[in-house]
């Protein structure tokens, strides 16, 4: 199982390296124009007596099929359906990790980071099968699922071991498995974050990179809503999440908080992502401000991901790594 979870693992990346080009074609692609016939102008001859005689307008052909832009859409659809194709495979990778350990395949890094990503594109999916005109979005997306995902692979990598001993009580599942959720809810959001960042900035007259992207993203206040959404779902669930680790660490350690570098950078992820809602909720801030403390929110909950277990020790250290 645990061989055949590795093998899953790597054939989601390349699904979602095919999603990724596949959505990349579709911007490539995306510049062509329908181009529209027009009718001849009528022509006025002048005649032998001086009369004027009117000549018939040439007929007017069917405008051209825009073959470019059907085939910018198809290969959106593809990168749609690769996208789905990785999900189940990454689905399946999980799956068959966590038979092998025989344990929610939360127990270390490596299986958190695939845990959040599936959890990403799994809501990314129903995002867009609720709204359809949001695909374009996908390439921002695949993108990010290939770095993380590929970086778990390939950097995060360990063997199945069993759990250490703190992490086997019950609210391991009830902990873990909302910040699981809440962080790949905060993943996705960050996507139509960025994407509204872009494309607000070209529609103000920026056209310089990398806002010669954004003239095919959705309109900006769609995206703007979307990240609102997103971040206002996710919050009260990581709310809940540090919550329960505290009521963990009461039974576990003695302790509810003991400013450890997880906690601490918990508290400041916590705090960023409460200073976008209240900035969202606050007219006089503007939307552009307000999202880039959303963005900033999940740079901080990156650095709780991947720099506090890189860089600190402390009674969190289940990374796994060495």
């Amino acid at each position: 199982m645990s061989a055949l979870s590795d093998n899953l693992v790597t054939f989601a990346i390349l699904a979602y390296l095919i999603a990724m080009i596949g959505h990349a074609v579709e911007y490539a692609l995306g510049n062509a124009r329908t181009r529209v016939a027009t009718a001849a102008p009528v022509r006025e001859l002048v005649g032998a007596g001086g009369g004027v005689v009117k000549e018939p307008p040439a007929p007017v052909a069917e405008p051209p099929v825009d073959r470019s832009a059907r085939r910018a859409r198809l290969a959106g659809l593809f990168g749609v359906g690769a996208t789905a194709v990785a999900a189940v495979l990454h689905l399946a990778a999980l799956v068959t990790r966590g038979l092998a350990a025989d344990r929610m395949p939360w127990g270390n890094m490596y299986e958190f980071v695939l845990t959040v990503t599936f959890i990403g594109v799994a809501a990314w999916l129903v995002v867009l099968w609720k709204r359809p005109s949001l695909r374009k979005l996908g390439l921002f997306l695949t993108l990010v699922m290939v770095l993380l995902v590929a970086t778990a692979e390939l950097v995060l990598y360990v063997p199945i071991v069993p759990l250490v001993p703190a992490l086997n009580s019950y609210w391991f599942i009830i902990h873990v498995s909302t910040i699981v959720f809440a962080s790949g809810i905060f993943l996705l959001g960050a996507v139509p974050a960025v994407g509204f960042l872009m494309r607000n900035g070209y529609e103000k007259g920026k056209r310089s990179f990398p806002y010669t992207l954004a003239k095919r993203l959705p309109g900006a206040a769609g995206l703007e809503r979307l990240t609102f959404a997103l971040h206002a779902f996710a919050f009260p669930i990581f709310t809940f999440a540090v919550i329960a680790g505290a009521i963990w660490a009461e039974a576990a350690w003695g302790r509810p908080w003991g400013w450890d570098p997880k906690e601490t950078w918990a508290f400041i992820s916590w705090v960023v992502y409460a200073g976008y809602l209240h900035a969202r909720a606050t007219p006089s801030v503007r939307r552009n401000v307000a999202t880039w403390l959303a963005v900033l929110g999940f740079l901080t909950m990156l650095m709780n991901l991947f720099g506090v277990n890189i860089f600190f020790t402390g009674l969190h250290s289940y990374g796994g790594l060495d």
